[in-house]
Formats: structure tokens, sequence, C-alpha cells
């Protein structure tokens, strides 16, 4: 039968294209059901402050009437701007193992590419660098993604592939496993970086929780470092103030003031990092029953807390160029670490995503213990 490739535009329609994801894992052990609310709201013009700066395009491919895949195709003119480029991305990708049909969705994605004037198209990014489902899994298919990191069928690999699809740029995740031995090893390792925290006090550096009872003062700070420290990195773009606003206030719910650490040179922000708990542990166990993030939060704080919960991802550490080298990441490391291992009961760490060739940093997570177990890919179709 003929595929029919049809526009998703009211609110019914974006229902009907969240919900086909449980159509594609209902039978797959290692797939997180999302909060279904939080899912919608994404896709929701009203709702995301990445649709005032960009054009997005959602679709669905439907056989005898019954839907067999998605994708959306968007133009981020932030992005652009900033890298001073012509791309268009897709994302929200989705299909039964089936080239036709995912052949037919990534052509409708690339013409909407070409019909707005770009020289390329890149994905999956749903909707950019700083979101959920960045990049497609090619590697690491035997475990459960952490929050915030994407998951999908090894046979997607090909869907997109063949379709002539190439790598643009490989990103990776590490995982820390924290046992007896790794407790050794930190202590032995806070001996030496001890004193690098000391010097850094005389100098005039300073190091705290992030304050949660004062959240909207503490966002403007992380956002003022955030889109300075990364602002050389492939594939970023600046958040605006309402976008990082809106991811932040997402986050203050169930972080853990513990692991969320300003560091500050006589009062300026200079450095931030955050670790925060898996609760895709919770959204697994639920099996996917979780409609709205307040029904979440509710479940999280009376019958989990983050004492209970085993997994974390270091989802973000940055310090802004003109103070790097000058021991600040000696402390933000220090005392993250000491806080993770005494006040918590982590017993991994998931420290993603990274850039296949930021070797710094690879380095230096693999000297914390870090061992490379998932990889995500990043394509391109010249048009």
């Amino acid at each position: 039968m003929a595929i029919e490739i049809r526009e998703i535009t009211t609110p019914k329609e974006r229902k009907e294209f969240i919900k086909f994801r449980w159509t594609i894992y209902k039978d797959d052990k290692n797939w997180v059901p999302p909060i279904f609310s939080e899912d919608l709201k994404r896709i929701d013009p009203e709702k995301n402050p990445f649709f005032s700066h960009a054009k997005v395009k959602l679709y669905m491919a439907y056989k005898d009437g019954k839907p067999q895949g998605r994708i959306s195709a968007h133009i981020d003119q932030n992005y652009n701007n900033f890298h001073n480029e012509k791309v268009a991305f897709f994302g929200f990708f989705e299909s039964v193992n089936d080239k036709n049909v995912a052949h037919a969705l990534l052509k409708k994605a690339v013409e909407f590419a070409k019909e707005n004037g770009m020289k390329e198209i890149r994905g999956p990014a749903s909707f950019t660098s700083n979101d959920d489902d960045y990049g497609l899994l090619i590697e690491g298919f035997d475990m459960p993604a952490v929050i915030g990191m994407t998951y999908n069928p090894p046979y997607y690999i090909d869907l997109i592939e063949s379709f002539g699809f190439k790598k643009a740029k490989d990103l990776v995740a590490y995982v820390i496993t924290i046992d007896d031995e790794y407790k050794k090893f930190i202590k032995h390792l806070e001996r030496r970086l001890k004193p690098l925290t000391e010097r850094s006090k005389k100098w005039g550096y300073t190091i705290r929780n992030v304050n949660l009872r004062k959240t909207d003062e503490e966002i403007k700070k992380i956002f003022e470092i955030y889109n300075e420290a990364w602002e050389n990195n492939w594939g970023f773009v600046p958040f605006t103030y309402e976008e990082f606003k809106h991811v932040g206030d997402s986050f203050k719910d169930f972080a853990i003031p513990e692991l969320a650490k300003i560091v500050e040179y006589k009062g300026e922000p200079v450095a931030f990092g955050l670790v925060i708990p898996d609760m895709n542990i919770i959204l697994k166990k639920m099996g996917g029953r979780i409609l709205s993030l307040g029904l979440f939060n509710l479940i999280y704080h009376k019958l989990h807390n983050f004492h209970k919960i085993e997994g974390s991802r270091l989802i973000t550490l940055g310090i802004k160029a003109k103070y790097r080298k000058k021991g600040v990441d000696s402390l933000l490391y220090y005392h993250m670490m000491k806080d993770a291992i005494e006040k918590t009961n982590l017993k991994y760490c998931e420290v993603s995503w990274l850039l296949e060739d930021n070797y710094l940093i690879i380095r230096a997570t693999k000297f914390m213990g870090g061992r490379h177990y998932k990889t995500y890919r990043m394509y391109n179709y010249m048009i």
C-alpha cells in the first residue's frame, strides 16, 4: 500500500504524534517511557519557547490509515545566525522497520530544508543540542538510557544511513561505578586536589551549593555561565533566557543542592557543575503510567527521594574561558565528588554527553574512573 505523509498541526494530532513511541517500544525492556505531558509540551508552539526563533514542521507516515512513523523538520534561526550556516535539522524520528516508511519521512524533511533554502540537514536533534534526545544511539543497546539521553532500536542506524546520511559527529557517554574501591580512590585523590582547592580560595574563588529557595536568581547566574562556557563547542546554540528558565524550572523540583555547584570569583559567577539523579529509574518502574510532571514529582518526593536513587548523570560542567587553568576545575571536581559520596547513596554516575574529540574532558573523565560504554551519532545530508 502507498505511504501517506501527513503534516501534524492540531492538538489531537500532536497527541497521536507523541503516543506513537509506545507502538515502537512497547516490547523493548530497555526503553524508558517519557512523561507524556512533558513530551507533549516540547512540540507545542504555545508552550516551548524554542518556537519563537524556529520554523518547525511535524509529520507522520501512514499505511492503511495506521501510523507507521514520525519526524520533525526544523530550522533554528538562532543556530544559523550563530554559526553563519544554512542548516536544517530533523528530529523526533521513529519508524517501523521499513525503509520505505523511514525514507519517505526523511525525504519529507529534506524537501522542507530545500524549500527553505538550506544547504544541508542534520539529525536526529529534538530540537537542539540543549535538549533531550540528541543524536542516534549506535553503541550500547543493552542498558536503558539515563535521564535526558536518547534510546532507539538498532535498526534505525540502517534506516538513516541507507537514505544517504553520513556521520557528522559522534557523542560519547562514560559511566563511573561508585563502589568501595572507587571510594578509596577518591579518598586518595582528595589529598591531591585539596591543596589546589585551598589555593583557589586564597586567590578569591568560592564554591557553594545552588540555593533552590532563590531559583530565579540562581538561574540568571547559571545562564550567564552556560552560554559563555560552551560557545565554542560543536553543535552549540546559545540558549535564550526564556529557554534556559524553561529548562531550569523543570529541574528544580528534583535537583540535589549538594550536587549543583556554583563557583564565584569576587561575586562573579564563573563556573557551574550539575549532577542530577537518574529519574528514569522511577519512570521505568512506572511503566509509562506517569502522565504529568506534577504526579511524577509527588511520587519522587513521597516515595523515593534521592537517597534511594542509585543512579545519576553529570549533565553539565562548564567554566568561563578566562577562568580556566586557574584551579577552578579542581575546586569544582573536588567538592562535587566529595558530596556525591558522602551525602548520597549513588552507585553510578554517567558522564554525558561528550564530543568524541573533546580530548581534555575525555582524559579527565577517564582519570576519574569513567568507562566508555555508549556512543551516539549525529548525521548530515548535503542538499
